[in-house]
Formats: structure tokens, C-alpha cells, sequence
């Protein structure tokens, strides 16, 4: 039995097994296999859930529970490693390497939470946790990278998607935890440890890149699996509210999970399905070739025109040293080398709006479980408040890439000038936070999620943008570097020690000291006050600084940033002469 495609072809039983190898090998299984490792790629964004067993477990006051979070987001946002690594070995090898570092980190942390070995010291599980978060910078560099460079014109857009898969997987993995392990939150360290590797050693052979022709309607394409992950969103968001008000059972919790991973693979469908309207399309082409005069071919063609030998760069400029060029930059959306974008302009107030946006809400979102405990919440509430950080962590990524494509090409806005808007919603949050009503916090949960997650497409893609493609791999990890700073100057440095600080001042009030309880804990609406105000106060720096750079684009945004890419010969769109060929042919029937 055959497949019929709408493009009014056919795939014949004979040609399934040809047809299948060019599905497995084609760009569009790229991105459903991209999907598939971001979802798991998000495990950090679990930690307010599993950080009370981590504290409990080996008695960790707040300040050092802190200090292990900022490890973890050191690991998740140093990748300059995998970067670099991704411009010298093929993208096989960074996944693999990614794998064997989650696997290796989350395990250990699982064993230590269990008791299953010696308590550690805080420096061990720092390196522990640390190296388990790196990991997802290889999923980042091998999945999202190669993705990019295989759809140039769709960056923004395939961005806001991927990172938003990143964003659903906090819910998605609690889904799967929920179903197999329970309620047992220490059980989740473990899921974490082999679900992510185990998903990117299946896909390992299937992600690169591929230079092969574009197709008119890939837009289109990119708006269907929007659509895909906004209903598996809105599913993991009613599940997450029933789990909090309805007892499930075991079989609720897998019929659950089982609905979350189906959804999960209809992105597999639409990409078989332009597989075989590209089948088809090709076997109308083979049929229109032979029809095709024998005078003229194509291969005479291609041999009147060969390329130019003065198109070939001079001998001397082959050899020029690395360091010859740094300040002689190309404009912008040309190929930067890696010195010269570290050291421009721009590259430092992204650096400086990343500071302070993305620490902030790194902050807030690692200390949301302390928040609603502080707040007096009950537990299964505060879990809520972590899978709504993590379901607008997606609508936020997807959001920022659809809505700042769409302004960029349609009206000319400059990418950078939604990076504001962004960060002055963020500002909210932590108002919300310093100064709590009730609900309040249910608010700041959301503000809080979708402005953290709209940031990372809109940086990711500023940087392709002004930077070029040819060092993205190394370049984007260089662009998230000031978060880590961030989050250990907001969140460890400030926030834990002004908790600790209140903490050590309600035992005082109660006649007790820090040695007489094993967890320091604050109670009440002052325990975060003060370092949310501050939170806000940095945020909304980092918006004027942002502001700076809308400033210095706004002349390289009002003109087509992706002319290079339709006039570059290495992709030219076959799809569209294909299809007036046969409809030439097809009067004389």
C-alpha cells in the first residue's frame, strides 16, 4: 500500500524503503529529532522541584542550596567549550560527549540525594550538578546550531520553537516522572540523568547539516509545528492544574504521559509528509527531464559558467594572523571571526543586558520554591508554580521568535527593541515577588516564566544576525556567558545571603540560633523583599542599556538582513522551477 501526499502524487510499496532513507536523511527529520533532544535539554529548569530533597537530604542551609543552583546555571550557560569543540569535530561527537556528561553529573547527584554513597562535600556536588547542566550546551550547540545553519532564513522563528521545546520539557519530563516514579521528587534527579543522554544517542547520526535546496512554503511548515507544541502546551497546562486539585492514579498519571510523548512525535508526521511532497516533486522533475530537448542540457550549462579563479581568495590572505584583524570588523551581518564579535560594541551591551536580565530571572526562577514556602504555600502549590514557569518558559521562546520575525521582515523593527520590551516585563515579576498580594506570586510565576524564556531566541538570534553564521557554534555559547555572572551576583552573592539574613533574624526573635535547627528557614512576606526590589532595579537597567544597541541597529534592521542567503548559489530554491516545468508540459497533454 503507498502513501498519497497532497501533492497529488503517490509512493508505491516499492518505493517505502528509499523513501524512508531519504525522510531519516532529510533536513525536515533534523527538526523533529531537534525537538525530541531540546525537550529533554531543559532538566535545570526542574531544579526548584527537586531542591528541597537536595536541601533536606544533606542539610544545606539557603545560601549554600544557592550556591549549588549557581553551579548549575554556570554549567547550563558556560558553552563556550562545546562551541568550540562543535568547529572541529562533527556534530556526532558533540552530542555523544553531551550524553556521557548528563548521564555522569545527574547520576552522582542522584546517589548522593539517596544515600547510596558517602555524603559529599559541597564542592563535589557543585562539580556534580555543574557538570550535568553542561551537558545541555552540547544538546544546544549539536541540535539548535545545526538547525539554524540548515533553515538561515528562518532563524528567528526556528529559534523561538526549538528553545521553546527546552521550555516544555520541565513539564513534559514531570509528566514522565509522575507516571513511572510517583510523587518520589528524588526520583526525578535519576530521570534526568537518562532520559536527556538516552535521547541524544538515539538521534546521534541524524542531526547535521545538510546543504540542500529550500522549499517556498517552509514558513508554513514552521507555523504547523507552532501550532503542534501551543496544544501539547495547553495540554501539560491543564494537566498540571488537575494534578494539583484531583488525586490521580497511577493510570491517570500514565494515560497522561502517554498523551504528552504522542504529541510529542506528530512533528514526525509533518516531517514525512514534506518528505513526500519533495518525493514527489522530484520523481515530476525526473519525468520532465526526460521529456526535455536534448539540445541545450543543464550539464552544458553549469560548464559555460565556471566559477571564476579570482573568486578564490589570494595566497597572502589565506595566511593572515588570527589576531591581524580584531579591530578591522566587517559590517554587520557578515562573518565575524570569533575575536572580532567578542570585542565589538555590540557584543558588550548585549553582554550587560544579558547581565541583568537573564540573572535576574535565573534568580527568581531557582528561588520560587523558597518564595512560595516563605509565603507559607503548600507544597503541591509551589510544584504548580514551577510547571507555570516552565509552560510560559515555552509560550515566551515561541512568542519572541514568531512575533520578532514577523516585525523584523514585515515592518523593519529592530530585533533588539523587543529584547527591551522584554526585560521591562521582567521588571514586573519581581515586583510582584517583592511585594506579594494573594495570588500574587501565581502572576509572577507567569510574567516571570514567559519573560525568562523570551529572551534566549531573541539573544540567540541578535547574535546570528549582527555576527554571521560561520562561528555561531562558538558565538551564541559566548553570548549567554554573562548569565552564569548573573545569577552568582544576584542570586548567591545577594538573594541567598539577605535570605540567610532574615532567617537568622526570625531564630533570634524566637530565642534561637543558627546551630540549633539543621535548615534555615524564613517565614513571610519580608524574606524576599529586599532583593527583589534590587532584582527589579538591575532589570530595568539592562532595558535602557538594551535600548543602546536598538540605537546602534536600527539603520542594519530597515534593510533585508537575508538578501545573502536567496542570492547565495549553494541554496537556491529548486522547489518552484520544478513546478513550472510541469505546468508547461502540462497543456501539450
Amino acid at each position: 500500500m503507498g502513501y498519497t501526499s497532497s501533492s497529488g502524487g503517490g509512493i508505491r510499496g516499492s518505493e517505502i524503503l528509499p523513501f524512508t532513507v531519504q525522510v531519516v536523511k532529510g533536513r525536515w527529520f533534523t527538526v523533529f529529532a531537534s525537538f525530541l533532544i531540546m525537550t529533554g535539554a531543559g532538566a535545570t529548569y526542574l531544579f526548584g522541584i527537586y531542591s528541597k530533597q537536595i536541601k533536606a537530604s544533606l542539610g544545606y542551609d539557603q545560601s549554600t542550596l544557592n550556591l549549588l543552583s549557581f553551579f548549575k546555571d554556570l554549567g547550563a550557560n558556560i558553552g563556550v567549550l562545546s562551541g568550540l569543540i562543535a568547529e572541529v569535530t562533527p556534530t556526532w561527537f558533540v552530542l555523544i560527549i553531551g550524553a556521557v556528561m548528563n548521564f555522569a553529573g545527574y547520576f552522582m547527584v542522584w546517589l548522593a540525594v539517596m544515600g547510596k554513597i558517602s555524603k559529599p562535600r559541597v564542592w563535589h556536588m557543585c562539580i556534580y550538578i555543574c557538570v550535568g547542566a553542561n551537558s545541555q550546551n552540547f544538546a544546544n550547540t549539536g541540535a539548535l546550531v545545526t538547525c539554524v545553519k540548515n533553515f538561515p532564513e528562518g532563524r528567528g522563528i526556528l529559534l523561538g520553537l526549538l528553545k521553546g521545546f527546552v521550555g516544555l520539557s520541565g513539564a513534559v519530563m514531570t509528566q514522565l516522572y509522575l507516571a513511572i516514579y510517583g510523587t518520589d521528587a528524588k526520583s526525578l534527579i535519576l530521570l534526568i540523568a537518562w532520559l536527556p543522554a538516552a535521547l541524544s544517542i538515539v538521534f546521534v547520526y541524524t542531526i547535521r547539516i545538510l546543504h540542500t535546496a529550500r522549499q517556498p512554503n517552509e514558513v508554513r511548515v514552521f507555523y504547523h509545528f507552532l501550532y503542534v507544541s501551543i496544544v501539547l502546551a495547553l495540554f501539560l497546562m491543564v494537566m498540571t492544574l488537575l494534578e494539583k486539585t484531583v488525586t490521580f492514579t497511577k493510570g491517570a498519571y500514565a494515560a497522561s504521559a502517554t498523551v504528552s510523548w504522542f504529541m510529542l512525535f506528530v512533528p514526525l508526521f509533518i516531517a514525512i509528509r514534506q518528505e513526500a511532497i519533495l518525493w514527489n516533486l522530484k520523481k515530476k522533475a525526473d519525468f520532465a527531464r526526460d521529456d526535455m530537448p536534448v539540445e541545450n542540457p543543464p550539464e552544458t550549462k553549469l560548464k559555460e559558467s565556471p566559477a571564476p579563479p579570482q573568486s578564490q581568495p589570494p595566497e597572502d590572505e589565506k595566511h593572515t594572523p588570527c589576531f591581524a584583524d580584531i579591530w578591522n570588523k566587517p559590517p554587520r551581518g557578515e562573518d565575524y571571526t570569533i575575536l572580532q564579535a567578542l570585542l565589538s560594541w555590540d557584543m558588550g551591551i548585549l553582554f550587560l543586558a544579558t547581565l541583568f536580565g537573564l540573572g535576574g530571572s535565573l534568580t527568581a526562577v531557582d528561588n520560587l520554591g523558597q518564595i512560595g514556602e516563605s509565603l507559607g504555600y503548600p507544597t503541591k502549590t509551589i510544584s504548580t508554580f514551577v510547571s507555570l514557569v516552565s509552560i510560559w518558559n515555552y509560550f515566551g521562546r515561541v512568542f519572541s521568535g514568531f512575533v520578532s520575525e514577523t516585525l523584523m521582515l514585515k515592518y523593519k523593527i529592530p530585533r533588539p527593541l523587543m529584547m527591551t520590551f522584554v526585560l521591562l516585563l521582567s521588571c514586573v515579576g519581581h515586583v510582584l515577588v517583592a511585594f506579594p498580594g494573594p495570588g500574587a506570586v501565581y502572576v509572577a510565576s507567569i510574567i516571570i516564566g514567559f519573560s525568562f524564556g523570551a529572551q534566549l531566541p531573541l539573544l540567540f538570534a541578535i547574535i546570528s544576525e549582527l555576527f554571521g553564521l560561520k562561528y555561531y557554534s562558538t558565538l551564541f555559547n559566548c553570548g549567554q556567558l554573562a548569565s552564569p555572572l548573573g545569577s552568582y551576583l544576584l542570586n548567591v552573592r545577594l538573594t541567598g545571603k539577605l535570605y540567610d539574613r532574615e532567617a537568622i533574624k526570625d531564630l533570634a526573635k524566637k530565642g534561637l540560633t543558627r546551630s540549633s535547627v539543621k535548615e534555615l528557614t524564613c517565614i513571610g512576606t519580608h524574606c524576599f523583599r529586599l532583593p527583589f526590589i534590587i532584582l527589579a532595579a538591575g532589570t530595568l537597567f539592562g532595558a535602557l542599556v538594551s535600548l543602546i544597541l536598538v540605537v546602534r541597529t536600527r539603520e542594519f534592521y530597515s534593510g533585508d538582513i537575508y538578501k545573502k542567503f536567496r542570492d547565495d548559489p549553494m541554496v537556491t530554491d529548486m522547489v518552484e522551477p520544478v513546478n513550472l516545468k510541469v505546468k508547461d508540459k502540462e497543456p501539450e497533454k
